[in-house]
């Protein structure tokens, strides 16, 4: 991991932006353009808000306990569990039955957590993973991959889903509680294009196509 990731208001962000950069899959001008943008604007600078691990088991009810047992000590912090929405009978599954396990890391916990999600995907995401609001998701088959676990026989395998949130500097005008926003305009979104580029820079990702 570079050492210029650092936890700002309880989200990942760089420390410093570089001069230049090589991206893996981002032409030279694209990089450019958002290098002097960040390096001109800092408050453009995109931030990890949230990373979020989710295990879904369907009806399973003993394996979801499993589930449970298994994020709490991979995370340090206790997962919620989520209801199907609706009833579907080709897999067992009845409207608001606990499907899945989720726990959703912000600051250090979550800059710990993504180091070892992405050594689990030899540090390699596809750019199908980024979605049109720079958004991450990616999934690891086994959660023996993620390095310093090992196998525990009364839990079994599992594997998971990793989803990431960007947001810019002032997104929580949506979240507050006095003089909230409905929306954010469209230029304050943070683009497919610089979550690429912050992720190659912070974690040394490769992104293919």
């Amino acid at each position: 991991m570079s050492s210029m990731a650092i936890i700002k208001n309880g989200c990942i962000t760089l420390s410093s932006v570089p001069e230049t950069y090589s991206s893996s899959i981002l032409n030279q001008e694209t990089v450019n353009s958002i290098i002097k943008m960040w390096r001109e604007k800092p408050m453009t600078i995109p931030r990890i808000a949230k990373v979020t691990v989710n295990i879904s088991v369907g009806g399973a009810s003993e394996r979801l306990e499993k589930a449970v047992k298994l994020l709490e000590q991979l995370t340090g912090q206790e997962p919620s569990i989520r209801k199907a929405k609706k009833t579907i009978r080709e897999f067992g599954i009845s409207r608001r039955q606990p499907i899945a396990a989720v726990v959703t890391l912000r600051g250090q916990k979550a800059l710990e957590f993504l180091r070892k999600a992405l050594y689990a995907v030899n540090n390699t995401l596809k750019l199908t993973s980024f979605d049109d609001y720079g958004n991450v998701s990616f999934g690891i088959k086994e959660h023996l991959l993620l390095p310093g676990v090992r196998y525990d026989p009364e839990i079994g395998i599992f594997g998971m889903d990793v989803a990431l949130t960007f947001e810019r500097a002032g997104f929580r005008v949506m979240r507050r509680r006095r003089k909230k926003v409905s929306s954010i305009p469209r230029r304050h979104r943070v683009r497919k294009e610089e979550s690429i580029l912050l992720l190659e820079i912070l974690f040394r990702v490769r992104v293919t196509s």
